[in-house]
């Protein structure tokens, strides 16, 4: 029987626009995810945003919004953007939902009628951008010791949870379960910050406009940072479906980054599960910052990390265009090479330095040198020597078997431990071997000599080691592995492979392979410099925080009516749809193009009852690349009107046969 993963990132203040360090968190997660999926396992991956607390109140005032227009808009933005990072998460929760709030109060009632929670007077120093309460002690050089900014005198009535009463069952826990917190450095923060003394902490203030209000009492608001953490559980069903939360409490892994770790998730997160009567999550583990290149800003990780508030954010998106445009890469294939540097390059747990030119020097060095140069010198041997058909392996094939095991084990034991490095390493042993393997065999005097069988065994033993390749690289480039599995001629999605599929002798023989062009084209990396220099000269103001695009803010691009008559739209007819179940968003239609039936997946669902769109007709991009989204195996996407949430269909005003182009 197959087991279940639940893992959860932290959700993300929406105050601004998400960036590298959101997306590194979100990828990670998605790693991890598709790491179990493969492994036959039931899998709920969370994330979302964090809505509540008077920082978006003054965004929204800054921006001439209503503080729910300006969340609105965020969160569209955050899901776009994990969403062109190919992320898979099952549930985008948002704490301004109805369900959400509902089980914050619920929680919050349960806690006060435990005593757990009580009313009292504050005072102590406030940080305005945390949004936390500051004990004189935890002040660094009397400013806020997580953002390092001024704090301010606040004395006022409000309520209060009993962490202190947890300090020892906390302390107990992490004794007896080393795994808990993790990596090990952040463990002992969490251990020394509890043995000095913890406090009860305030979790509310006077009413506010935008923030939960507390049951039973109106003139009291629950802090942002109480009511984000709930969003685990309301994720869960908790309170909500008893056989739901049965099925997924606790987390399997809580990923997040270290600077709300001590404080909350370490601390108070795991105290109001206690108190609760809850079990705690199998393990917590902090992630290291992006750091910025510029060794002028000091030696203090603070001083260098990539942040809004010093305007030096890194688009994820923005990165991989550049990478498309430098390389003539797909840009999907660049939005997985952007993944794979963020695994490969920085150990998980510990600090990074982001520079444009290291993402392209990882490009050509492992992606275009190293897998791109195996699979391209594999299937111009398997045309020139076999018509371009997999070769029957015969008794002598094999020979890559130990290698192959021995990386889908290697990865296998590194993704459990979190070591996401450590699982493409093993996997690039396996790429190296396949590499050596052609030198060794040198198939071109094998068929000089006549060899047959040997020839045969060696071409059959490269393609079955690319084969398990793509399975292994999926959970980190699901594009890219389906790419090499459709240059193999693999029927199916790599990406829904299965783990133990990693063993030699798989491939069937006959099939035919599907060279097109390389999958990674190697970058000059002088001529590439050059242009990055020439275009931040001209645009020298692109760095600066809200000035640079969001990922759904994309700059208009001209297109010429070449590039533009590459979309193939045609008239189309829905003739079913369907809700998908678990997802809510996802509507399965059927479209009917006259000589052909399509199924399309739409994330049109809140907007349009499925019995109002059989019938219409509608506008297809026909040569859309099939992909499988929410289940759904989607050939084509009908057109619709809308930024941030579609609006309207796009539909015919007149008649028009079926199948009929749009130009």
């Amino acid at each position: 029987m197959a087991g279940r993963f639940y893992i959860t990132t932290p959700i993300y203040y929406v105050n601004a626009q998400p960036h590298i360090g959101h997306a590194y968190t979100t990828v990670a997660a998605d790693a991890l995810a598709r790491f179990h999926r493969l492994l036959g396992e039931d899998v709920l991956y969370v994330t979302g945003t964090d809505e509540h607390g008077q920082k978006n109140v003054e965004a929204a005032r800054q921006a001439g919004v209503t503080p729910q227009e300006h969340v609105d808009a965020k969160a569209a933005a955050f899901r776009r953007l994990f969403e062109q990072m190919h992320c898979s998460f099952d549930r985008f929760i948002r704490t301004t939902e109805a369900e959400h709030v509902r089980v914050v109060q619920d929680v919050f009632a349960r806690l006060r009628d435990s005593g757990d929670i009580y009313k009292g007077q504050y005072e102590g120093w406030y940080c305005v951008p945390c949004e936390t309460h500051f004990l004189e002690k935890d002040l660094v050089e009397g400013k806020c010791p997580d953002c390092k900014r001024d704090v301010r005198r606040a004395q006022t009535e409000a309520y209060f949870f009993r962490t202190s009463a947890y300090a020892e069952r906390l302390l107990r826990a992490i004794e007896e379960n080393p795994d808990l917190i993790g990596p090990e450095s952040r463990r002992n923060e969490v251990v020394a910050f509890v043995s000095q003394g913890i406090q009860d902490a305030c979790i509310s203030r006077k009413a506010s406009e935008w923030d939960i209000p507390v049951p039973g009492d109106p003139e009291q608001t629950i802090y942002v940072w109480f009511d984000a953490l709930v969003n685990y559980l309301t994720a869960a069903g908790y309170l909500q479906d008893e056989a739901q939360t049965a099925k997924w409490w606790p987390p399997d892994v809580q990923l997040l980054a270290k600077d709300i770790l001590v404080r909350f998730h370490g601390t108070i997160w795991p105290a109001m599960l206690m108190a609760l009567g809850l079990p705690l999550p199998t393990r917590i583990f902090a992630h290291g910052f992006w750091l910025s290149a510029d060794e002028s800003r000091g030696d203090d990780v603070r001083d260098r990390k990539i942040s809004k508030s010093k305007g030096d954010l890194v688009s994820p998106y923005e990165t991989a265009a550049q990478l498309a445009d430098v390389s003539g890469c797909k840009m999907d294939v660049a939005i997985d090479a952007v993944r794979y540097f963020y695994l490969r390059e920085m150990s998980f747990g510990l600090d990074g330095v982001f520079k444009l030119e290291a993402v392209m020097q990882r490009f050509n060095d492992d992606l275009a040198n190293d897998l791109g140069n195996l699979l391209n010198r594999t299937l111009p041997l398997v045309e020139r020597f076999n018509g371009g058909a997999v070769p029957t392996p015969g008794s002598s094939a094999g020979a890559l078997a130990e290698q192959i095991c021995a990386a889908a084990e290697g990865a296998r034991e590194a993704l459990v431990r979190l070591d996401l490095n450590g699982a493409l390493a093993a996997v690039w042993q396996l790429v190296g071997a396949g590499n050596r393997f052609v030198d060794e065999r040198a198939p071109w005097d094998l068929h000089k000599s006549g060899k047959t069988e040997e020839l045969d065994a060696t071409l059959y033993d490269l393609l079955d080691c690319l084969r398990a390749v793509g399975i292994l690289v999926s959970p980190f480039m699901p594009t890219v592995a389906q790419e090499i599995w459709a240059q193999l001629g693999i029927g199916g999605y790599a990406a829904e492979a299965a783990w133990d599929a990693c063993v030699a002798g798989r491939l069937a023989p006959g099939g035919r392979i599907a060279r097109t062009q390389p999958i990674f084209p190697r970058i000059d990396l002088r001529r590439a410099a050059t242009r990055l220099d020439s275009r931040r000269e001209q645009e020298p103001d692109r760095g600066k925080a809200g000035e640079k695009p969001m990922a759904d803010e994309a700059i208009p691009v001209e297109v010429s009516i070449e590039e533009f008559a590459r979309l193939d739209l045609r008239v189309a007819e829905i003739t079913t749809a369907e809700r998908v179940e678990g997802k809510d968003r996802l509507l399965k239609l059927t479209v009917s193009l006259g000589e052909e039936t399509r199924t399309v997946a739409a994330g049109i669902a809140r907007e349009f009852p499925p019995e109002t769109l059989v019938g219409k007709r509608v506008v297809l991009v026909a040569n859309l690349k099939a992909a499988k989204i929410g289940g759904v195996a989607s050939h084509g996407m009908i057109l619709a009107a809308g930024e941030q949430v579609p609006l309207a269909i796009v539909t015919l005003d007149r008649e028009c046969p079926l199948g009929t182009k749009v130009r």
